[in-house]
């Protein structure tokens, strides 16, 4: 668990600059949401955010995957953030906001 929680932290430190972000526990994970968007899952030491038909191919094309929080389920409207995304601060604050956007 200190291990999730530690990459949850370090999640919310690169997405600093959101100002109206907050971080809800939830169903053994964690949920985003900017303003009044859900757009992001935190899940086993994964992040994960909202698709749309415009940005799912970003994320397609490094190889992520849909959110599968178990073997019977899978949410097709979120997938992984890869981990050089992740790990700018910058970037992953764009990509937060385009996976906030309705």
């Amino acid at each position: 668990m200190a291990k999730t929680d530690g990459f949850k932290d370090f999640v919310l430190d690169q997405l600093a600059d959101l100002r109206d972000l907050t971080c809800r526990a939830m169903f053994g994970g964690h949920g985003l949401r900017y303003r009044d968007t859900f757009f992001g899952i935190i899940h086993k030491g994964r992040l994960y955010f909202k698709v749309s038909k415009a940005t799912v191919t970003l994320y397609q094309d490094q190889g992520m995957k849909p959110f599968k929080p178990n073997a019977k389920q899978t949410l097709t409207s979120y997938y992984e953030v890869p981990l050089d995304v992740i790990e700018d601060a910058e970037q992953l604050t764009d990509w937060a906001k385009q996976a906030g956007q309705r």
